[in-house]
């Protein structure tokens, strides 16, 4: 089956730097778009960035565009988010989601999502 698993988050100050990691297994990860969402408590899901299957394309929510990077590296069935100037309002869980061809901001058509790593971004 397909597994998500996340890690890289933590406590950090604001103007800070965290990189994000999803390892991805159960799947041919080349065929798979992959994502990032996130949701702080008491608010909606998210959408903050996503990949092609090749990495050719990427796509970012207006929050974190400029500040963000999406990667992937299809020989270790990763994909990274390397967030930069961090702001208190960064601060939620995060969590990788995969699947064929969705609608890259939708995560309704999103199946596969990962347990979710916590950013805190202290001010």
């Amino acid at each position: 089956q397909v597994q998500l698993v996340e890690s890289g988050g933590g406590l950090v100050q604001a103007g800070g730097s965290l990189r994000l990691s999803c390892v991805a297994s159960g799947l041919t990860f080349s065929s798979y778009a992959m994502a990032w969402f996130r949701q702080a408590p008491g608010k909606e899901r998210e959408f903050v960035a996503s990949v092609s299957r090749s990495g050719g394309s990427t796509y970012y929510a207006d929050s974190v565009k400029g500040r963000t990077t999406i990667s992937r590296d299809n020989a270790k069935n990763t994909v990274y988010l390397q967030m930069n100037s961090l702001k208190a309002e960064d601060t939620a869980m995060y969590y990788c989601a995969t699947e064929r061809a969705p609608v890259a901001s939708k995560w309704n058509t999103y199946p596969y999502w990962g347990q979710g790593t916590k950013v805190t971004v202290s001010s």
